[in-house]
């Protein structure tokens, strides 16, 4: 703007910059016709490909309900395909390494809700109203040296 402005009535006669557009999402497939996505949660890390299927889903070369043997696990890396209702239209393949059962489940449920958006850009609003294309950046605090713990401090003793 090289003009100043020196009153309202300049202001209102000013050109205004248009705004700029809404980002389009595109679908983003591999030459196998498979969308990948990363998940990630604590310090797993997941690689997720998603194609057309029936509705099979492999972590590790294992089956979903083999790797992930509890209920409350399964649930968390299904959640993706229930909010879209995309349960048995897509075969899953992840590979996940790092962290524990709980993070890993985290990091295969952010992978496939990014890989979801990737394969399906119109599915984005419903997951991201859901909160599972955010990564959850809540990790471990580190020890900290003259403590027991992260905070906790050694047992106080008068004598």
């Amino acid at each position: 703007m090289s003009e100043t402005l020196s009153s309202l009535q300049d202001l209102k006669g000013a050109s205004a910059a248009p705004a700029p557009e809404a980002p389009v999402h595109v679908q983003k497939l591999d030459k196998l016709g498979r969308a990948y996505a990363t998940g990630k949660r604590k310090n797993a890390v997941a690689r997720v490909w998603i194609k057309p299927g029936a509705g099979k889903v492999t972590v590790n070369g294992r089956e979903l309900g083999v790797y992930f043997a509890r209920p409350v696990l399964q649930m968390i890396v299904r959640q993706p395909l229930g909010v879209t209702q995309r349960e048995t239209q897509y075969d899953i393949m992840v590979t996940v390494a790092g962290g524990g059962l709980s993070g890993q489940a985290g990091a295969v449920r952010h992978g496939l809700s990014k890989a979801l958006t990737y394969y399906e850009p119109g599915l984005r609003p419903a997951l991201k109203k859901e909160g599972f294309l955010t990564r959850d950046s809540r990790v471990v605090e580190r020890k900290k040296y003259g403590k027991r713990k992260a905070r906790r401090s050694f047992q106080f003793s008068k004598r």
